[in-house]
């Protein structure tokens, strides 16, 4: 009616350009309960949804107990198997129990190769998973994956530079190198986007000129090298590979990994919110410009990290999100937790195919991934309806 105010919680509001990361971000319970007087951005559970909290309950217990089996199992198989025996004589030593120490050999393949291997595949998959998860919601993008912010290409040139050029081999290494030129590429994401504004599609596009950009760079640096060898170990890396994997690196990973998926999961509401796009979710109370924005920086740092320890492994967060929301739907209070157990126990056992598959050879665990995840997204866009 004329002269009827507004309520402001519901007026319909234009997308605002991203804020720089000088600008007040959202707190982790502002993204757990995003207000607008006080209302929660998705509506309480119903009967239906707590009829259902015993079957996820005892699929979140599956999905566990399929975690820590994946990791023994990827500790025990390989070309020189580990029996049940030895491997808890080697846990056992390392805890400090008072067992027998066991052989030399067997304790340093499982503690300084394996196990540290393992771990990390875990981490990687999870963070990678999540952030698909994240991404796919915040761009209303099904396709979009970890790699849609142009952060891996630019991971990619830098541990190319360094590695090739020699460009901060002694005070950065590959893994530094790498998460310096993914925080570059997300930078200058950052960067266009607060001036073309941060709808879903501007993202997108966005991503892909600064994902081309840093691809064409590549390119061009290992143009500079004439060396066999280096340009086999760049491609080697470029394709992903967990054999660089040690205690040093996976206490990396295991300090940002953690509180980026928490993080994520705090944004839960928010993220459901977003997913029927920026009016709706403005609607409910979202503060649309900031979450997003604190989203985006999270799984960019969460895809820095992976890709500056590991490389770049393709198609884990792209195919492990949907067939996860085909298990447990879309609600992301329950589907992100679910989709970091999934994706660690895949690429657990991804990177175990591809370390005994072709022994004494090791395929990079990137061409496994792509391998099964192409019939695999196929088979979930056809489950969908899609295809």
């Amino acid at each position: 009616m004329p002269g009827t105010p507004t309520d402001p919680a519901t007026r319909r509001q234009p997308a605002d350009p991203l804020p720089l990361l000088t600008d007040p971000l959202p707190s982790p319970t502002d993204l757990l309960l995003p207000t607008a007087r006080g209302r929660a951005a998705v509506p309480p559970p119903t009967a239906t949804t707590e009829r259902s909290l015993p079957a996820r309950a005892a699929l979140l217990l599956l999905a566990v107990t399929a975690l820590a089996g994946s990791l023994t199992a990827a500790v025990r198989i390989g070309t020189a198997d580990v029996s049940w025996t030895d491997l808890a004589r080697v846990l056992g030593a390392r805890l400090g129990l008072d067992v027998r120490p066991p052989p030399p050999l067997t304790d340093s393949l499982v503690w300084d190769l394996r196990l540290p291997r393992a771990l990390m595949a875990a981490l990687v998959g999870a963070a990678l998973a999540v952030c698909g998860t994240v991404l796919q919601a915040v761009t209303r993008n099904a396709l979009a994956d970890p790699y849609l912010l142009g952060v891996s290409s630019g991971a990619s040139t830098g541990a190319v530079t360094v590695i090739v050029l020699g460009v901060g081999a002694h005070a950065l290494g590959t893994t530094g190198g790498a998460l310096a030129g993914a925080l570059l590429a997300f930078g200058l994401l950052l960067l266009l986007l607060r001036r073309t504004g941060p709808d879903s599609t501007r993202i997108v596009l966005t991503g892909v000129v600064v994902g081309q950009l840093f691809t064409a760079l590549t390119s061009l640096v290992l143009m500079a090298s004439a060396d066999a060898d280096t340009t086999r170990a760049v491609t080697h890396w470029l394709l992903g590979s967990m054999a660089p994997a040690r205690w040093d690196t996976v206490l990396a990973c295991a300090t940002v990994t953690p509180p980026g998926l928490l993080l994520a999961w705090l944004g839960s509401n928010a993220l459901d919110g977003l997913a029927f796009g920026a009016d709706t979710a403005a609607s409910l109370g979202i503060g649309v410009r900031r979450t997003r924005t604190l989203l985006l920086v999270v799984t960019a740092v969460l895809t820095a990290v992976a890709v500056a320890t590991v490389g770049a492994i393709g198609f884990v967060g792209l195919i492990v999100p949907h067939a996860v929301r085909f298990l447990v739907g879309p609600a992301h209070r329950v589907l992100l937790p679910y989709a970091a157990l999934a994706g660690a126990v895949f690429l657990v056992w991804t990177d175990t195919v591809a370390r005994v598959a072709f022994a004494p050879r090791e395929v990079p665990v990137g061409v496994i991934t792509a391998l099964l995840g192409v019939p695999l997204f196929l088979l979930v866009l056809r489950r969908r309806g899609e295809l």
